[in-house]
């Protein structure tokens, strides 16, 4: 039976906009009598001496040129914390984090304490690295690692494989980087949340089960991000897909449950469907981890979150009438309301101002994302006090000023909220100025100074003061907007790169399919027909090709080889392959009836056949290996003296295998059958090319291919027992029908992602390790964990 919630919402929200209506009439008044004005200079005035640095010619000189460009990201927190800038810098992030997402008044004792700590424990984490890469500063490996010291790997996987779901399903028309972005924002603020409610003296168990919950609830919460607001705000849904949508989302919020979904009428049936699945479960997770007297502010707070949102999505630009409260109410309830849930997600304890500082803080933080975005916002049609002022403000004298409005909240926030605390107007002015730095190196100095000449025309001395301060002020960015665009960076980059591995994958996965049949070549045409038909069946198949996919990846796109001669190569590796799973399906061996999403060969042919096709194509891979003829003869004499050492351990390694049918492996031996069987092909794949260039790293690409072949036999494990057929190409449930010892057999499910991730970790570190990046087998690892067949 659903649980019945006695939800006020429409009361709840009524109460709300009056709180909203009486801030935005005290922030009138105060714009209007100008007492931001005088208290802001005399703030200025005091807060530039510690930003605003006289410099000789010489030392002005050897500053520019040793100051790093901020979005370098590594290199610019190693150039600050050379430069002895660092503590400084951590201090004001780290200050205004607490602000703006704890809701903290920094003159308490115990919040500057903690500050103290944060920034201690921050710093040495920045600064623990000497390589100064920032490709892999936040990679899996680097959270996976973080994960196992909480003991949370469990979450770690569930929340990142949540993650590549959700952006697997994000419909074209929205940024998946942006979604990506605020999903992990959103699981980070409620991380950071329950962090700071923590007792210091909390066993590492209940630790662990603290930062479990918290990681979900996150999860739960940040999914109305992307899948609500976004999607809303997205041309995606039509007008009346958006009007069903939401008339379900404010159901769920209003009774406390989500209804059914039976029958959705649009075009985005399929999206609607998915998202209504994600968002049913992640509600019912937050319901039942609340307490009882939480549960029903954590719904009225939603709701006003969302009514809030719904108000301001559908006003028109086009519209003149809108009053100066229509404008700004919805958005000081926004705004705050957005942080307060979090803290009502987690069911945390009543903090003693917390609610006020939040409620009036929130449209700060607002303004001056509006100002950030508002050519983006205006393009899109979307009415916030910005774009509504550039739209009206000569036919409408009556509208207020949202820059002159920002000055003036801050003027408030410092004065009336923070009651004048140093520490404080630091911070938000910091941040003021920065936000305007920001602006101007985005847009350009043209565009700044027009936007300028519009907006901070309300004060002309007020506003060249401020101008100064954007000119000359130093010393005022902020952590978290280097690892906002770091982020963004890092994953565009990772997309785009991710996406040019598969596209060029696929390109030489053809190439290598067309190269593949064998013809007869023999006087007597009669004499090879049945072996070389049988062996172009197995040949033809839709195999993945990862075998001579990587060896061209190395020796082509990494070392420089001429493509046209390793083509023997290629070629010898896919035969090999191809032959070890004809024996490998064989009725004395796994007994396979489908491979490749065909009737495995014996089945066609009969096993006899089979037997021979496979020992004819392991004779054609050497044959093939013999034709290198580009290359020294010593070195191509040993290149088939390891291939043939590699062959013959593999058949251990099958030996192996089938001796343990019906037998209990230790984890130990498990790992080792299966190195010999998958892990040494990966080898091959990578030391062949390696020993034709020439190249000395042969070590360290062994050690790769022992842990990436190990966490590519975990992963088939799974997907034998997770896959289906359709992406398979093969029966799932096969291991478990042969009574074979596998990973999750061994393990159980969780066990066995546990140890495939802790391979990845161990083959990702490994690749730090090299002279020189080979970014191919950073994205070949990525792809054998992350694939579904």
């Amino acid at each position: 039976m659903k649980e019945k919630l006695n939800i006020n919402a429409d009361g709840g929200y009524h109460l709300a906009e009056q709180k909203a209506a009486d801030y935005f009439k005290l922030l009138s008044v105060q714009l209007n009598e100008k007492d931001y004005v005088v208290n802001l200079t005399k703030d200025i005035q005091s807060w530039k001496q510690n930003h605003i640095h006289t410099y000789s010619l010489f030392s002005f000189l050897s500053r520019r040129k040793g100051k790093r460009d901020v979005s370098e990201y590594q290199r610019y927190i190693q150039w600050l914390d050379s430069s002895g800038k660092l503590d400084n810098y951590l201090d004001r992030s780290i200050s205004y984090i607490f602000m703006r997402d704890l809701g903290k008044a920094l003159d308490a004792p115990d919040t500057q304490e903690r500050i103290r700590q944060v920034v201690a424990d921050f710093k040495r984490h920045l600064t623990q690295s000497d390589k100064g890469d920032t490709t892999e500063t936040f990679s899996m490996a680097a959270l996976y690692r973080l994960a196992q010291k909480e003991g949370i790997e469990s979450t770690i996987i569930w929340v990142m494989d949540k993650i590549k779901t959700v952006s697997a399903n994000i419909p074209s028309g929205m940024d998946v980087d942006e979604a990506q972005r605020k999903l992990i924002k959103i699981i980070a603020g409620v991380l950071m949340h329950e962090l700071e409610e923590m007792s210091n003296d909390l066993l590492p168990e209940d630790r662990s089960e603290k930062l479990d919950v918290a990681i979900r609830l996150g999860y739960s919460y940040g999914l109305t991000y992307p899948l609500i607001d976004d999607l809303l705000d997205s041309n995606v849904l039509s007008d009346e897909e958006k009007a069903s949508y939401s008339d379900l989302i404010r159901t769920a919020l209003v009774t406390g449950n989500v209804p059914e979904l039976v029958v959705w009428t649009g075009k985005n049936g399929e999206l609607i469907h998915f998202i209504h699945g994600e968002l049913s479960d992640a509600f019912t997770y937050i319901k039942t981890h609340q307490r009882p007297e939480t549960r029903q502010s954590f719904f009225e707070q939603s709701y006003v979150f969302f009514q809030s949102q719904e108000i301001d999505r559908v006003k028109d630009l086009t519209n003149t009438a809108y009053s100066n409260e229509e404008l700004y109410i919805p958005i000081i309830l926004k705004s705050a309301s957005s942080r307060l849930i979090v803290r009502s997600v987690i069911s945390a304890e009543e903090d003693d101002g917390f609610l006020d500082r939040t409620f009036y803080y929130g449209i700060y933080n607002q303004l001056a994302d509006d100002f950030a975005d508002m050519f983006d916002d205006l393009k899109a049609g979307a009415v916030t006090p910005y774009t509504y002022y550039l739209t009206h403000h000569e036919k409408r004298k009556d509208l207020i000023n949202p820059f002159e409005l920002y000055w003036t909240v801050i003027s408030h926030l410092i004065h009336h909220v923070y009651h004048s605390d140093r520490q404080a107007c630091e911070v938000m002015l910091d941040r003021a100025i920065n936000g305007l730095k920001r602006f101007r190196e985005k847009r350009g100095t043209n565009t700044y100074n027009e936007v300028m000449e519009l907006f901070a025309s309300f004060n002309p001395k007020f506003n060249r003061l401020i101008q100064q301060m954007v000119q000359k002020a130093d010393d005022v960015d902020f952590f978290d907007k280097l690892l906002r665009d770091h982020i963004i960076t890092t994953l565009k980059k990772d997309r785009k790169e991710q996406e040019e591995f598969l596209e060029t994958a696929e390109t030489v996965r053809l190439q290598i399919n067309s190269i593949l049949h064998l013809s007869n070549t023999n006087q007597e045409p009669s004499i090879n027909a049945p072996l070389l038909d049988a062996a172009n069946y197995s040949l033809e198949g839709d195999g993945k090709r990862l075998r001579p996919i990587m060896t061209w990846f190395m020796g082509v796109h990494e070392y420089g080889l001429d493509e046209a001669a390793i083509v023997p190569l290629l070629k010898s590796l896919e035969y090999m392959h191809t032959a070890s799973l004809i024996f490998d399906d064989l009725p004395s061996q796994d007994n396979a009836s489908i491979r490749r999403g065909r009737p495995t060969l014996h089945e066609v042919y009969n096993t006899a056949n089979a037997e021979l096709t496979g020992l004819f194509l392991t004779q054609k891979a050497y044959e093939e290996q013999a034709s290198l003829t580009s290359f020294d003869p010593k070195t191509v004499l040993h290149l088939i003296r390891y291939s043939s050492q590699m062959t013959a351990d593999m058949c251990r390694g099958q030996a192996m295998d089938l001796d343990s049918k019906g037998k209990k492996l230790t984890l130990e031996q498990l790992n080792t059958m299966c190195f010999y069987k998958t892990g040494m092909a990966f080898e091959a794949s990578l030391i062949m090319p390696a020993i034709l260039a020439g190249k000395g790293e042969i070590e360290a690409l062994k050690t790769f291919a022992y842990h990436a072949g190990i966490a590519f036999q975990i992963k088939d494990d799974l997907l034998d027992v997770e896959g289906n057929l359709e992406l398979l190409g093969k029966a799932p449930m096969k291991d478990i029908a042969n009574n074979r010892a596998t990973f999750v057999s061994i393990l159980g499910i969780d066990g066995a992602k546990k140890a495939m991730w802790e391979h990845y970790c161990l083959a990702s570190e490994v690749l730090q390790e090299l002279p020189q990046p080979i970014h191919f087998l950073k994205h070949f690892l990525n792809y054998l964990v992350n694939r579904d067949h």
